[in-house]
């Protein structure tokens, strides 16, 4: 499992986005724990700013992650920092999952449902995606309106993102081959030739990007643990 956490928040006030305080943890946090709770999850290498090493170092260990086996520092795009977590994993896992730490709302046990499907259809990839509520519209290049995009057929994308790993690997390589950068795994596994098998997200597993969004996950937080959930 390789969790990139390596993005800058500037938009969160600057620093390493994924040591920004969520609920009074980073979101870092939040993240890995969740992944840890998936049984099927052996080992997780986190991503992290060059800058921040040291911090996220001492946060990993201050959380007692135990399924934590690397920490690498990342690369100038979010591509390279997943491939820079690829080549930490160790060698045993037939499975890989990408999870973003700047989603920390992910709920535990996703991956075991996620890879059970992978397991049972014999695909090469699963991932989450949420459909798209609001209308959506293209636009020419002086922004006039040539029409509205069939929403039916669309998907927001999530992470935990979850491949075979001989596929996920060759697809990075084939990426750095052709000079190809993909917003996300499911992108890069597509180009290489495998379909990608896309199951429903859940709408509160949000990216943290603004404070708004980030205020968006305290009141989660908060109403989960009202509830009487413990996670993440």
């Amino acid at each position: 499992m390789v969790v990139p956490a390596a993005g800058s928040g500037r938009r969160l006030g600057g620093g390493a986005k994924a040591l920004v305080r969520l609920a009074g943890r980073a979101m870092l946090a939040h993240a890995v724990e969740a992944m840890e709770a998936n049984q099927c999850t052996v080992a997780v290498v986190v991503v992290s700013h060059p800058d921040a090493l040291d911090a996220t170092a001492k946060l990993l260990a201050d959380e007692g992650l135990a399924k934590v086996t690397a920490l690498v520092a990342g690369g100038p795009t979010r591509q390279a920092s997943v491939a820079a977590g690829l080549r930490a994993l160790p060698p045993e896992p037939g499975y890989v999952v990408v999870h973003d730490a700047a989603r920390p709302l992910v709920a535990p046990g996703a991956v075991d449902r996620m890879l059970e499907l992978l397991l049972e259809a014999g695909l090469a990839g699963v991932v989450p995606g949420v459909p798209v509520i609001d209308t959506i519209r293209r636009v020419d290049e002086a922004q006039r309106s040539t029409g509205i995009v069939d929403r039916e057929q669309l998907r927001s994308m999530q992470t935990p993102q979850l491949f075979v790993r001989e596929v996920l690997e060759r697809a990075y390589r084939l990426a750095l081959r052709d000079g190809v950068e993909a917003t996300d795994e499911a992108a890069l596994v597509e180009l290489a030739g495998h379909p990608v098998q896309v199951v429903p997200g859940d709408p509160e597993n949000l990216k943290v990007t603004t404070p708004l969004d980030l205020a968006i996950a305290e009141t989660l937080l908060a109403r989960r643990r009202g509830a009487g959930g413990g996670f993440p």
